[in-house]
């Protein structure tokens, strides 16, 4: 099992949590804020089973737009190991 932590602009992150959701991901959305003028950004939760992760990654990278601040990134994103999962 895999944690994706995407790091994407506020404005992308309606359409890519939605996109993740209808395709059965399950997304906790963090409101965050980062970068240089500390602009808004959603952090995003991913719990996924490893072979879900080309897929949802394939997602972010679909969604997110193009900022007009050619320094801006679409996203950082994160893929780590988890060694348990509990549901409660």
């Amino acid at each position: 099992m895999k944690l994706i932590i995407a790091i994407i602009r506020d404005e992308d992150n309606d359409v890519v949590s939605s996109t993740l959701t209808n395709e059965s991901f399950r997304v906790t959305f963090i409101a965050s804020t980062g970068g240089f003028l500390r602009s808004g950004r959603s952090t995003l939760l991913i719990g996924v089973e490893d072979e879900g992760v080309p897929r949802a990654l394939e997602i972010i990278r679909e969604c997110c737009t193009q900022p007009a601040d050619a320094k801006q990134k679409r996203a950082t994103i994160f893929v780590l190991n988890i060694a348990e999962f509990i549901q409660l």
